[in-house]
This record gives structure tokens, sequence and C-alpha cells, in this order.
């Protein structure tokens, strides 16, 4: 019998042992990670005003108003255009008599004026001027003159001079109304070089002086004062009218070219 206790003894300790106890009693926990929930799907809304694709085919928040290209429907020069939310320095005499000359010399400014002469001559605007081809010829070279000269005094010329910045800045967002009020009356608002808005003598005083340059090479007997009137208010209904389509041509360039393509 005493022999019998002590083979016992040590089978119980061996099953107690601190060592193996543990090892064959004892679990892990490990974290287990949530499930992730799932997202309700988004409405068609909230995706069309989270991004809006661009003439580039990026897509930028839609918040972010849509940039000024270079050309108008690829054709018209838009160097004069400057996209919303951006804040260039002034403009140097030279730059300026760049954007002048690309205005004035583009491939799109021989297109134009040959349309208008053709209309003029069509309708006999100056019938001193005659008609056929030396009629369109004596319209043509007169309306080209018109155009560029009224561009480098009004780019130019008088923003040098008076540090008036003659850029269009693109409203880019808002309501429609309040975008083309904004964009027609830049023809008598226009910053300064300091950034403050002032009378914009530059548009006001250049297409004046230069229909007034223009009485020197059109037929006298045309030149009257409502004549004069007439030609010096279509200049500047003109300029306003452009930098309205100015203003919405991003729009009109990404909702409907862009998509449409």
């Amino acid at each position: 019998m005493p022999g019998m206790v002590l083979l016992g003894a040590p089978s119980q300790a061996r099953t107690q042992a601190p060592d193996s106890g543990p090892v064959m009693t004892a679990s892990v926990n490990l974290p287990v990670a949530p499930e992730p929930q799932s997202q309700p799907p988004q409405k068609d809304e909230e995706k069309r005003s989270e991004s809006t694709t661009t003439p580039a085919g990026t897509e930028i928040p839609a918040h972010k108003p849509l940039p000024q290209t270079k050309r108008i429907l690829g054709l018209m020069p838009n160097y004069r255009a400057v996209s919303a939310g951006e804040l260039p320095p002034p403009p140097t005499p030279r730059q300026a008599f760049k954007i002048a000359t690309q205005n004035s010399f583009d491939y799109s400014s021989y297109i134009f004026v040959g349309i208008t002469s053709m209309i003029a001559e069509g309708s006999d605007a100056h019938p001193q001027l005659g008609k056929g081809v030396p009629g369109y010829w004596a319209y043509y070279w007169r309306g080209f003159v018109d155009k560029t000269d009224g561009n480098y005094w009004v780019i130019w010329a008088l923003p040098s001079v008076l540090h008036e910045d003659e850029r269009y800045y693109s409203k880019g967002e808002g309501r429609i109304m309040d975008r083309g009020v904004y964009a027609a009356t830049r023809v008598l608002i226009t910053p300064s070089y300091s950034g403050k808005n002032t009378f914009n003598a530059s548009e006001i005083l250049g297409r004046g002086i230069s229909n007034a340059i223009s009485l020197t090479y059109y037929p006298s007997k045309t030149q009257t004062p409502s004549a004069f009137a007439q030609k010096y208010a279509y200049a500047i209904g003109r300029d306003a009218l452009t930098n309205t389509f100015r203003e919405f041509w991003p729009d009109i360039n990404a909702h409907l070219i862009h998509r449409h393509r």
C-alpha cells in the first residue's frame, strides 16, 4: 500500500505542473475586425454634384468653375479671358501688346472681317465704295484697319498709360442673369493694376479714338454725326456681347459640345 501511494503522487504532480496546464487549456483571444457596414447607394444627384467633367476630360469638383480655353469654338481667339478664381498679375505693356497682336492678326480675324465686309458690300453700306470685287476689297481693308486699330488702342496703348487691366475676368458661377449682367458691364468697369474696379476708360475712349481715325479713310459723305454714333455704339455693343459669350463659353463647351461628342 505505501508503494502504491508513492506511485500515484508523482502522477498527480505532473498533471498540475504550471508549464503544462496553460498550454493544454488556455486559449488566445484575438481581436476580431468589425464587419464593414454597407453604405447606402448614393443618389444620382449627389454623384453629379461631386464632380464635373471639364473639356479636357478630367473630373473636378462641381463647385469649381470651369476654366476658359484659348479659343472659342476652336476658331475665335480667347486670349483676353481669365478663368474664374484666377488672379494673375497685371499685364506688362509687352504682354498687352502681344495680346492685341494675337487678336488682330489671328487667322480668324481675316475670316471675320471677310464676312462683315461681304455683308456691308451686299447691303451697300457705303455706296461710294462701289460693288463687286473692287467694292468688296474697299470694304475689306477698311474693316481690317478698324479692327486692328481698335484692338491696339483698347488692349495695349490706353491700358498701359492708364494702368487698366483689359482682360476679361470670368465670374464662372451664380445665376445666369447675374453672370450676363456682369459680363456685359465689363465694357464700363475694369480692374486697375492695383486690383480695384474702375471706370473702363480704355474701352470707352479707345473705341472713340478708333472711330474718329476711321473718318479719314471712309467717304466723307457717309460720315455724319448719326453714322458715327451708330458705329461707335456698335463697337461697344459688340465688345459687351463678346464678353457675355466669353462668360458662358466654358459651360457651353463642357455641357453641350464635349458631352455630345
